[in-house]
Parts: structure tokens; C-alpha cells; sequence
């Protein structure tokens, strides 16, 4: 006979580097990545992001529209459940849904968080609620000096990314100050378009086959 207080398990998600998992029991639903799913040869790396995604979420324990930190053993993170669709597949057209995520944008860095991934569209959520969300924290930083230079920077590209996808699915509603910070675009990011870029599709997209918008559609994360 099945156990009835075992979780039921849905795996999202599975690559070289570990596997998310959608758990769900009597206490509720719940977002496991687990590292020790990763390729032998990665899986010192995989420990790496998983530990920088934990800090990150601890940082940031309260923050509507952030996975809550439910569990880390250095292997596992156990993090909150967000019902909420992808940017790309509920394609946001609401000025109040930018707001709310320039909102969110400001909590992050009052907290000294950079997130560093938010160019992917698949990261932002637009919940039930029609709030904004963010996921897959694994490159998010925490930053020891939230006036430092290099914090600035990063914060600013967060911000960056979130007007390019503004401009995206509501360009009449882009003020003419953030149209000049989308003209502007800072050295890390021209270095990286010119550089770091390049290879990164290479290793990215043809060895460890991800796509930069991959799981289209729903989200659980």
C-alpha cells in the first residue's frame, strides 16, 4: 500500500547541472533543486550556485514575490512554490505590473542582492495575482558593500533587463528617463556582449543544450 504522507514528485527540469523537482504533500507544495543530481564532473559547481541561491533567498525571507528559504543541507534547496505563468507566456501589458516589478527590483537591492539573471524572460513570473515574481536565484550575489561600484552596476543591469522586457510588452508606457538608461549601456555589459557572450552560447546552448528563454509556459518555482 502507498504511503500517504509521501510527496508526490514532478521533475521540471533536469541538466548537467542537478534536477528541480515540484513536491507536493499534506503540508503543501514545495521547490526542490537537488545538486547531487548533477553530472559527477559538475557537481562540485552545482553545490556552488546552490549555496549562492540559499543565501540569497535568506537575505531576502519576507519579500512578496520571492521563494521563501524552506531547507539547506549544502546539497539541496528546498525553497517556496510561486503559481505563476513565465513572462513570455503571459506577456504583460499592465504599466501597474512594471511598477510593481521596479517594486521589487528596489527591495532586492535595499537587501544588497543582485539577481544577474533576469535578461531570461522564464525567470520572471506574473502570478495568479498578476504580481510580478522572481525565480532561479543560483546567480544572484550578495553584496557585502550595497554602496559599492560594482553592486551599482550589477543592480543596474537587473534594472536594465526589466525595461527591455518593458519595452518588449508596453513600450508606450516607457518614461523618457528610462528610455535614456535603455541607450546607455554600462562596461560589464558591453565587455560581455563583446566577449563572455560568445562563449557562453557555445558552452550553453550547443554542450549543456539550454535555450536562454528554455521552459516556456507555466511555472511552479
Amino acid at each position: 500500500m502507498a504511503d500517504r504522507g509521501a510527496p508526490v514528485r514532478t521533475e521540471l527540469k533536469r541538466d548537467h547541472f542537478g534536477s528541480i523537482t515540484l513536491e507536493r504533500d499534506a503540508h503543501g507544495a514545495r521547490i526542490v533543486r537537488d545538486a547531487d543530481a548533477a553530472s559527477v564532473g559538475l557537481r562540485w559547481l552545482a553545490r556552488l550556485v546552490a549555496r549562492r541561491e540559499a543565501r540569497a533567498l535568506a537575505l531576502l525571507a519576507g519579500v512578496p514575490g520571492v521563494p521563501a528559504l524552506l531547507r539547506f543541507d549544502g546539497r539541496r534547496v528546498e525553497r517556496g512554490y510561486i503559481d505563476g505563468a513565465a513572462m513570455d507566456a503571459a506577456r504583460p501589458r499592465d504599466r501597474a505590473y512594471f511598477r510593481a516589478a521596479h517594486r521589487l527590483l528596489r527591495t532586492l537591492r535595499a537587501r544588497g542582492v543582485s539577481h544577474n539573471d533576469l535578461a531570461k524572460e522564464a525567470n520572471w513570473l506574473v502570478t495568479s495575482a498578476g504580481e510580478p515574481a522572481v525565480v532561479d536565484l543560483q546567480l544572484a550575489h550578495v553584496h557585502r558593500d550595497p554602496r559599492g561600484t560594482w553592486f551599482r552596476l550589477l543592480a543596474r543591469e537587473d534594472l536594465r533587463h526589466l525595461l527591455k522586457h518593458k519595452r518588449t510588452y508596453c513600450p508606450e508606457y516607457l518614461t523618457p528617463t528610462e528610455r535614456r538608461l535603455l541607450a546607455r549601456r554600462s562596461w560589464p555589459s558591453r565587455l560581455w556582449r563583446a566577449t563572455g557572450k560568445r562563449v557562453y552560447i557555445v558552452v550553453a546552448r550547443r554542450l549543456l543544450g539550454w535555450e536562454d528563454n528554455e521552459a516556456r509556459g507555466r511555472r511552479h518555482l
